[in-house]
């Protein structure tokens, strides 16, 4: 659906993304672009998995993995900032007293710039027991917080912890009464109920199926399904919807105008709290190198993204099922070159 000149770019766009589809890269995807506050467009393509001929569809659910880091643990410790609760300077022991390092602070966290490493050294097998909280806190620092940035998993696990033990309520909870409950997100959700399973795109083959409903991610696998890093099942819909809480965020029950400024302030390395920021640096983001200097957004490791450009007003949400077909994934290459078209056709507008 959509209006304006944007339909006439729907073939060129749609032939791009069928030819990956049927070339492998992903089973399927769905599309949606909003050019200002008048052009919408919106497509699903292909199917949900390999082995039923079940279309995509522009309701299909995605786990959306480390979108969950700027969809859900970002805009929830803002809340608390914005609401007087803490201060992005706090230490992280201030609210988890057996956390080691008292000098890593939470907006470092936010940053990826405490410390600590990406991920924990031995990677988990998805349905063997371990300690995973107890392991984050037992991590020692791999360089003295503030002086660069690694994105690390875990400085935003500890913050999804930190939420949690600030507000009272699960993360998840959180997320639905101050975040997807105020933008009318009513198919996002961490822990999807069983009525939803013929909508969910399936990730990996686990070695006996496929998995469908639960979290791609093996920390937040083994945390429950809910975390600061990974969980968020959600839609292409609703994730516009959450975009233009950051694009205009005076009409939107979310923060505050001045918090989404600071939020979106370039900071070492490129990057804002939670978001990665386009500035033309010579590294290429997955929105490509034509997007507006400022434009911010994330990626997801299961083949999901959002980017949204504040000068052309420009929001595109892509989500595929990328890891259905293995983790080796030519998803990274594919986004920037449809990013930059996407930009270059919505120019003509």
């Amino acid at each position: 659906m959509g209006n304006s000149s944007l339909l006439g770019q729907l073939d060129s766009w749609s032939e791009r993304i069928n030819g990956w589809v049927d070339q492998g890269h992903f089973p399927g995807g769905v599309l949606d672009i909003r050019l200002d506050k008048r052009n919408r467009f919106q497509r699903a393509y292909g199917r949900l998995n390999a082995d039923k001929l079940l279309p995509m569809e522009l309701s299909t659910v995605f786990d959306s993995a480390s979108l969950t880091k700027v969809v859900v643990t970002l805009p929830s410790i803002l809340l608390l900032a914005q609401a007087g609760e803490l201060d992005l300077s706090d230490s992280v022991q201030k609210f988890i007293p057996e956390f080691r390092h008292g000098q890593v602070t939470l907006r470092q966290c936010l940053m990826h710039s405490s410390g600590l490493p990406a991920d924990l050294a031995n990677r988990l097998e998805r349905y063997t027991e371990r300690g995973v909280f107890q392991e984050i806190l037992e991590q020692e620092l791999e360089y003295d917080p503030g002086t660069r940035t690694n994105y690390s998993d875990i400085g935003m696990i500890l913050i999804g912890n930190i939420i949690s033990r600030v507000s009272g309520q699960p993360l998840d909870k959180f997320a639905k009464q101050h975040i997807f409950d105020p933008l009318g997100m009513l198919d996002s959700t961490f822990r999807p109920p069983k009525a939803w399973q013929d909508r969910i795109a399936p990730t990996e083959w686990d070695g006996s199926r496929y998995i469908i409903g639960e979290v791609h991610d093996e920390k937040a696998f083994r945390l429950g399904g809910v975390c600061g890093s990974a969980g968020l099942f959600t839609t292409a819909d609703d994730l516009s919807r959450y975009a233009l809480s950051w694009l205009y965020p005076e009409e939107y029950p979310l923060l505050k105008p001045e918090w989404v400024k600071a939020s979106l302030q370039a900071l070492p390395e490129e990057r804002g709290l939670g978001w990665q920021l386009w500035q033309g640096q010579e590294e290429t983001l997955a929105c490509g190198r034509l997007w507006s200097h400022g434009t911010f957004g994330h990626t997801g490791f299961t083949g999901c993204s959002l980017w949204i450009d504040p000068v052309r007003e420009l929001v595109v949400v892509f989500m595929t099922n990328a890891v259905h077909f293995g983790r080796e994934k030519p998803i990274r290459q594919l986004r920037p070159i449809l990013h930059d078209r996407i930009f270059h056709d919505a120019l003509q507008v």
